[in-house]
């Protein structure tokens, strides 16, 4: 593996780690009627918006 992938391999685990949080609070909300206050939908926001910051930054090429 090239640094390259690797770094590219990173941003996507620490995407999916944002996305693996907030889903797991849905699903506590959906199907086990968990009910967040609003420090959980804070901090799940937080994780979503990290989320964006690693994948749609503009980044170099080089």
């Amino acid at each position: 593996m090239t640094i390259a992938k690797s770094v590219l391999l990173f941003r996507i685990l620490a995407a999916y780690g944002g996305v693996f949080i907030a889903g797991s609070l849905a699903w506590g909300v959906v199907f086990d009627g968990f009910r967040p206050d609003r420090w959980d939908v804070v901090g799940s926001m937080v994780c979503l918006a990290g989320v964006a910051v690693i994948m749609f930054t503009p980044r170099d090429a080089g």
